[in-house]
């Protein structure tokens, strides 16, 4: 087992991979950029390596700093988290050529899968069946058309690089797919160096659903069954949960058979993701391999029982999977909100800055993976996610009924939140009968606007500018005081509550 690990990320991610990492008895090291130097995985880490600027490029993009980061600490391995690097052949080929693991599937694997039209060549001819669409990038305005007029509208421009939504398109008519294909090529190119752009069928109100699997170097291959994502803003998920209302036994069965060979048929190795859509009839289709830890991976351990950070280290480290496919079982259900600073009210625009106060959920079957607190300055540079909220109970009614009760009791004060919309989805009467699907949202929430008249948040925010007073919280930044540095071990009583 390696005694040290660097974790090649920052925020809430960065935190879950380094307690499980104590627990195991192994040294963290973080890395960080002049916006984190006081971030909760710098201060939680065993050692911390200061990468450079706060522009991803010059920090956490920065491959060949993350890996001097590693021998100058003298770790084994190389934990690379989601997002940044996590998905990059370039970083596992150098990390492994460099003598250091890579906690993660192979190089190879990573560029097989990160290109869509190749992993969907290579689902059909192992007879995992995929949306019905092109195998091939093209560029061609007139083909496009052909293949779309072929496919029949509406019809999706997809990137063939990358994902989180970025180089998508829906397109309903003729019209309108010449635009909608530029716009794709010119997101993708920016999001991933890469503007290459398919065509698929758009399913109409599909159901986003996807099988956590486990694979060693022994040959062994699980899946830990399903989640379903459906909730999405932007092509992006929101709320999670497990098992899905969606699939029954027997279509679970075939789900989870698919998710094992489609591992299988590209040799794959560690944790991953097979996601996939599934229509209005029951039909299920390929949509993607996501080759790294999913943000929703908390679902999965709190029903399963089962610690993934911990499996992928043991994998890394050569260790077989200690279970089977038939030892595998979950109990109750899980459902994770995540928490962005952004502003649903604005297009669900980021919103950085300092956060004024920051109450925590806690209580029986609630978990709140994060990497905040109050004091902390949330950076304008990096993805805007804070934490995930997750609530697990015997049966789904009792799991939304402990997330709501969560979500009122989380507070973020200083920055916007989706918290609010979130407590309106889970109360909805089709989420709670699980009538959802990708376009939920856009169906249901899309003119949203919060209700003043049930706004918690601004009772909350009067008793925490009272307790911390207003000149603490005038004095955000100005170089003294209890806020000045920043602490996440500051509690109200150490500071002048103003009486």
């Amino acid at each position: 087992m390696f005694s040290k690990i660097v974790i090649a990320n920052r925020g809430e991610i960065a935190v879950r991979v380094m307690r499980t990492a104590r627990e195991m008895g192994i040294r963290t090291v973080a890395v960080y950029s002049d916006a984190d130097r006081v971030s909760l995985h710098v201060l939680l880490a065993d050692e911390a390596v200061y990468l450079g600027e706060s522009d991803p490029a010059a920090s956490y993009l920065n491959i060949g700093k993350i890996i001097d980061a590693a021998k100058q600490t003298a770790a084994e391995a190389i934990h690379p988290g989601y997002g940044f690097l996590a998905e990059n052949p370039v970083f596992a080929e150098q990390v492994a050529s460099e003598g250091l693991v890579f906690i993660g599937p192979p190089a190879h694997v990573m560029a097989t899968l990160g290109n869509k039209t190749a992993a969907r060549r290579l689902m059909a001819q192992n007879g995992i069946p995929i949306i019905q669409g092109m195998t091939a990038a093209e560029a061609d305005c007139d083909l496009l058309k052909a293949h779309a007029a072929a496919l029949g509208y509406p019809v999706l421009v997809k990137a063939v690089a990358g994902g989180g939504g970025k180089g998508m398109r829906i397109v309903d008519n003729p019209e309108a797919l010449a635009d909608a294909a530029c716009s794709a090529e010119s997101e993708a190119l920016t999001a991933f160096g890469d503007g290459a752009i398919y065509l698929e069928k758009c399913l109409e109100r599909p159901r986003h659903v996807e099988f956590q699997i486990l694979a060693d170097a022994h040959g062994n291959v699980v899946h830990l069954f399903e989640r379903e994502c459906s909730i999405q803003r932007r092509h992006q998920k929101i709320i999670e949960e497990t098992p899905s209302t969606a699939l029954d036994d027997e279509l679970r069965a075939r789900m989870g058979e698919a998710a094992v060979a489609a591992a299988r048929a590209t040799g794959y190795l560690n944790a991953g993701t097979v996601e996939f859509l599934l229509d209005r009839s029951g039909n299920f289709y390929f949509l993607e391999v996501n080759t790294r830890l999913q943000v929703e991976h908390p679902v999965t351990e709190m029903t399963t029982g089962m610690d993934l950070v911990r499996r992928q280290i043991e994998i890394a480290a050569g260790l077989p999977l200690p279970f089977s496919q038939s030892e595998i079982s979950r109990r109750g259900h899980a459902l994770e909100c995540r928490i962005y600073a952004e502003d649903p009210e604005s297009n669900f625009m980021p919103s950085p800055g300092p956060i004024l106060f920051c109450q925590v959920p806690e209580g029986p079957g609630v978990r709140f993976d994060h990497g905040i607190y109050t004091g902390f300055r949330v950076p304008v540079h990096y993805d805007p996610i804070l934490g995930k909220l997750v609530t697990w109970a015997e049966d789904r009614n009792l799991a939304v009924e402990r997330m709501i009760r969560a979500l009122q009791e989380c507070v973020i004060l200083g920055i916007k939140t989706p918290v609010e919309l979130l407590l309106d989805v889970l109360s909805s009467s089709a989420f709670q009968a699980g009538d959802i699907h990708t376009g939920f949202l856009d169906d249901n929430f899309a003119q949203w606007r919060p209700d003043p008249s049930l706004d918690h948040l601004a009772a909350m925010g009067f008793v925490a500018h009272q307790m911390t007073g207003q000149a603490n919280v005038a004095s955000m930044g100005a170089g003294s005081g209890p806020w000045e540095p920043p602490s996440p071990w500051q509690t109200l009583g150490a500071w002048d509550l103003g009486r």
